[in-house]
């Protein structure tokens, strides 16, 4: 047994990183201790009931993902009570909330995971300053990326590189994760907690949500128990992980997905990074044959990493203002196309479908995403992508805030991808992979009787199809908000203006500077 003699009081500060194994914050934190603290606060900023937003939750998540951290703070309970510990849970604010803790139980040593969000950063100084101050001992080991951020920018210049394949050629190989086998006799037990209120898990109604009586919850249940799970049952088919290729897949399977859908569990720390990718690689191994970076599942995990490295290295990264790497398009405001795109009734069964399955699911396929996105920006409403990320970022379960704001500045062609011509068909490209329409016909009951030639299209239908099909188009089903051809269109056309404006004021922006560095030479030159 390791010895903990004469040593003191740790605490794991647990916000994302719920989870056991792969968890050097957790290991730092039990490592020579004679108590540990298991803690998480319930933060008011993200669990904040709002009656008022379009869609049952607090103010900035939907309730399935809500539901799904509590599914993982209970499975994390559970495996510290198979330990001899338990998960201690509080509410407030967590930064006075860790800081009071602190003091008040003589915690003489603080681990967490590193957070690059803007908000966490935020927060994290506040807690790290105290805690030095009051001579607490900080470790902050980085576990939520296969790779540090801040170190890669460095590796760069200072810079955060902003292609893969720059990234690719800064990374080397990730570290190997860490797997101690944790028993009772190696595992702290959690001291007195005095006066303080240890919560149970609430309910979702105890944590003030209503009205949620006729939500379809999502079928995919949180938890690092849940997530290894998955892990291993996606990894059994072995053929299948070396053929995978993104951005193949059928987006409109969702019995059983075209995908892992595991990315929630790497939100929230249920499943570690490094874990993955090491399993993934132990499979490439022993196989002759397999896909590589970018596309293959390691690639995957790559550019969750590229993305996390430029939003940390991006000043307004979520954001079109201000955001040196955005373009700045002069994108539409139009509330009630913007509504009609929420809310799955933009009159194309496509694009609806898949909206309704990210409002009940909280989950949809990466092309599927594509779809809607592209839809919404410079497809064919051309509405600030700004306005798509924030829906995203309330219903998706796996909803990240680097790799959310990255993948619509990428699908709206405002950085990273520019070939705005190359637009998703909210007709064609569902009908490629399902022509039937039995995507559609599961999400948007009221279509389910229409023949399949009318499936993608209702509003073409005559009208005896629609009477015998249950569904009158204009009336149980809404028409096309938009011409589809003509909008695109025009589409195409203000992209490419904005692009151009934006290339002549490049352009200017370097003659001024050129014209400023030969002025600046030419006055050099006279004082000499």
């Amino acid at each position: 047994m390791e010895s903990m003699a004469g040593a003191g009081a740790a605490m794991i500060w647990f916000r994302k990183g719920l989870r056991i194994h792969d968890n050097p914050a957790l290991e730092q934190a039990r490592r020579s201790c004679k108590h540990l603290y298991p803690v998480f606060v319930l933060d008011p900023h993200y669990l904040g009931s709002d009656p008022d937003a379009f869609s049952p939750g607090s103010a900035r998540s939907g309730i399935n993902r809500i539901r799904f951290l509590m599914e993982s703070l209970a499975d994390l309970d559970a495996s510290l009570r198979n330990l001899g510990s338990r998960l201690l849970l509080l509410r407030g604010e967590p930064a006075p909330v860790v800081c009071k803790l602190l003091k008040d139980w003589k915690i003489e040593k603080l681990c967490f995971e590193y957070d690059t969000e803007p908000y966490a950063l935020a927060r994290d100084k506040q807690v790290k300053d105290f805690a030095l101050e009051c001579g607490v001992k900080v470790f902050s080991p980085d576990s939520h990326t296969l790779f540090n951020p801040s170190e890669i920018i460095e590796k760069n210049g200072g810079k955060a590189p902003l292609t893969y394949q720059s990234f690719i050629s800064l990374i080397g190989n990730p570290s190997e994760p860490i797997t101690p086998i944790y028993s009772t006799l190696h595992f702290p037990p959690v001291g007195v907690t005095g006066d303080y209120e240890i919560l149970t898990l609430p309910t979702l109604e105890q944590l003030g949500y209503r009205d949620f009586d006729e939500v379809e919850f999502s079928p995919f249940r949180g938890g690092e128990t849940e997530a290894l799970k998955r892990l291993n049952e996606a990894l059994e088919d072995k053929d299948w992980v070396v053929k995978f290729e993104k951005p193949k897949g059928d987006p409109s399977a969702f019995l059983k997905p075209a995908t892992t859908v595991l990315s929630p569990y790497i939100k929230f720390g249920c499943l570690s990074s490094r874990y993955f990718y090491k399993r993934l690689n132990d499979i490439y191994e022993s196989e002759k044959k397999h896909t590589k970076p970018p596309v293959s599942l390691s690639g995957q995990l790559l550019w969750r990493d590229f993305f996390y490295t430029v939003a940390f290295g991006t000043a307004n990264f979520d954001q079109m203002k201000g955001n040196k790497i955005c373009k700045q398009i002069s994108w539409s405001e139009n509330e009630e196309l913007f509504v009609a795109w929420r809310d799955g009734q933009t009159g194309f069964p496509w694009i609806d479908a898949i909206m309704i399955q990210l409002k009940k699911w909280g989950w949809i396929h990466h092309l599927a995403r594509h779809s809607v996105a592209c839809f919404l920006t410079r497809g064919d409403l051309f509405i600030h992508w700004e306005k798509g990320r924030d829906v995203f970022e309330r219903l998706l379960l796996d909803s990240d805030w680097s790799l959310n704001n990255a993948n619509w500045l990428w699908l709206s062609c405002s950085s990273f991808f520019h070939q705005y011509y190359r637009i998703y068909s909210p007709i064609s490209f569902g009908k490629k992979y399902d022509p039937n329409g039995n995507y559609i016909r599961h999400f948007i009951p009221m279509l389910k009787d229409f023949p399949k030639e009318y499936i993608y299209e209702p509003w073409t239908a005559p009208l005896s199809v629609q009477k015998k099909s249950n569904c009158i188009i204009g009336k149980d089903y809404p028409k096309p908000v938009v011409d589809h051809e003509i909008a695109s269109k025009e589409c195409r056309e203000k992209m490419g203006k904005a692009y151009s404006a934006q290339n002549l004021s490049t352009e200017k922006q370097k003659n001024f500077e050129t014209g400023n560095s030969s002025l600046k030479n030419k006055r050099r030159r006279k004082t000499k």
